[in-house]
């Protein structure tokens, strides 16, 4: 199988199958689609059930973080390569993406990791998103493309199932940060690359719901908690729904 695509989901009866269906488009590909679930209480499993191939649901005996919900995702796909997915996430035009993707894989044996570029929905996006993703999109192409030291956002990450395994997958002891802490750790077994001509698009909803200044602060140090530290500034990183 050639992709595993893993979205982690809490509480997403709102977005998730808008995103779903949205995947369920891919065509000409051998893949599976996975929802790993951290005990919803609304109606995310009984939709997961209804498009997905395998639906995974913590059985409750810690409390799940994501990156808890990604490593389940992830323990039972079969795929070459693992896509991991926010449930607010949509990709444009999805065959030309994948065909893209697949290919640099191809010409890159050494690529671990891929990530693209985050682009907020036209229904949803201010100009704030515009600045400040705009922002974060060119500093994780320096630090994969020139610095080749990796960093990602979880909206979108596509890994080699085998390096995945080699660095032993998200570190679940991180509440928040999980998506660069892989990425950086896939960047000493492989390379990692953001391809600019390629994005996908979401909501910003946690932008918009706490403000950009404190989210920018949140992320500013939980960076350095984890680079320093090893460990989350936060403990939790509260779903915004």
């Amino acid at each position: 199988m050639e992709l595993s695509i893993v979205i982690p989901t809490l509480n997403e009866e709102k977005v998730l199958e808008k995103t779903l269906t949205a995947v369920k488009q891919l065509q000409g590909f051998d893949y599976e689609l996975i929802v790993s679930d951290g005990l919803s209480k609304d109606k995310t499993i009984e939709i997961a059930k209804k498009f997905a191939d395998k639906v995974v649901v913590d059985q409750g005996k810690t409390k799940q973080n994501i990156a808890m919900g990604r490593n389940a995702g992830a323990a039972v796909a079969s795929g070459e390569f693992l896509v991991f997915m926010d449930a607010d996430v949509i990709i444009p035009n999805i065959n030309n993406f994948f065909t893209r993707a697949l290919s640099l894989f191809e010409q890159d044996k050494n690529l671990a990791g891929l990530t693209v570029f985050l682009q907020v929905a036209p229904e949803h996006v201010t100009l704030s998103d515009k600045l400040f993703f705009g922002l974060v999109n060119r500093i994780y192409q320096f630090s994969n493309n020139v610095l080749h030291s990796g960093a990602a956002s979880g909206e979108f990450q596509m890994v080699r199932a085998e390096k995945f395994k080699q660095v032993g997958g998200f570190n679940s002891n991180l509440a928040v940060g999980e998506d660069n802490d892989l990425f950086a750790r896939l960047s000493k077994v492989g390379s990692t690359r953001v391809e600019t001509g390629l994005h996908v698009m979401h909501t910003s909803r946690r932008a918009h719901s706490i403000g950009w200044s404190k989210l920018l602060w949140l992320w500013m140090v939980n960076l350095i908690f984890i680079k320093f530290l090893k460990s989350s500034f936060s403990k939790e990183w509260e779903a915004i729904r």
